[in-house]
């Protein structure tokens, strides 16, 4: 079953001890393809250092919302060199996080909107952070889609497809964002004994807007709460989601790459 992982951190130091072993796992497991996420411009270098080590990887470049306030002009330049590189396929996770509120809403908001004007210049898709400020995220990408509508073809002036990552809302929002052309990115949430109201947006969700991704070391699935996450466990989250949906396994695992390489592209 041709698994894809579309959001890891596997550059992180919780890997540093068997980065390879978790790579092997995740192959093992089916999980052929995974996308790297920089979260920030160390870790976008570490991405892109990764991706370019290996062929079953492609990276993210972005500054997530905690790190807005240390946003800059030398930051954004090194960004828009990055997003040059072919290993590059989106922008992200970038977005807004009103719950630790790490950076000043307004920095969050100047950052946020900079890297939206990065992905419409090079057609990349984005990869959006939201945590308790969906309806100012919803804003920002309402305006930035009407000014310039996704490019389905990667053409420069519009961003790409918008994925909503970790994805934790019921259907009135799964509803708000689709109606944007947004994609939804599903986890290990979903597993979650109390995610009902997540299982019904999945549910009522078109199969070619969901993407399965684990968040990794974050936002382990059942039955492995607690412990350290890997891509290894993909098939569990889609496991989840093929009930939600009424369909196999193996229809999820095929649909959801299929969406990815549409999305990240065929460079995998």
């Amino acid at each position: 079953m041709p698994f894809t992982d579309t959001h890891t951190h596997l550059y992180d130091d919780a890997y540093d001890a068997d980065r390879a072993e978790v790579i092997a796992r995740a192959r093992a497991a089916g999980v052929s393809r995974m996308v790297a996420i920089g979260a920030g411009l160390d870790s976008s270098r570490a991405a892109l250092a990764l991706a370019r080590e290996r062929p079953d990887i492609v990276a993210t470049v972005g500054v997530h919302p905690h790190e807005a306030k240390d946003f800059n002009e030398a930051q954004w330049e090194e960004l828009r060199a990055m997003a040059d590189d072919p290993r590059v396929r989106a922008i992200g996770e970038i977005g807004l996080d009103y719950h630790y509120d790490f950076s000043p809403r307004a920095a969050q908001h100047a950052c946020f909107q900079a890297q939206m004007s990065l992905a419409a210049n090079t057609g990349l898709p984005v990869v959006i952070h939201m945590r308790e400020a969906e309806e100012d995220v919803y804003a920002v990408l309402r305006s930035a889609l009407s000014e310039h509508p996704p490019a389905e073809d990667g053409g420069h002036g519009a961003p790409g497809p918008i994925l909503m990552h970790c994805f934790l809302g019921g259907p009135e929002w799964a509803e708000k964002w689709l109606a944007l052309g947004c994609m939804l990115g599903v986890g290990g949430a979903v597993t979650f004994k109390k995610s009902d109201a997540l299982r019904e947006a999945v549910r009522l969700a078109p199969l070619d807007r969901l993407l399965l991704e684990t968040d990794c070391p974050y936002m382990t699935p059942h039955p492995y709460r607690g412990k350290r996450n890997e891509p290894a466990h993909i098939p569990h989250i889609a496991e989840a989601v093929a009930q939600a949906k009424g369909l196999t396994v193996e229809e999820v695992a095929t649909a959801t790459t299929e969406n990815a390489l549409r999305i990240f592209g065929h460079l995998w």
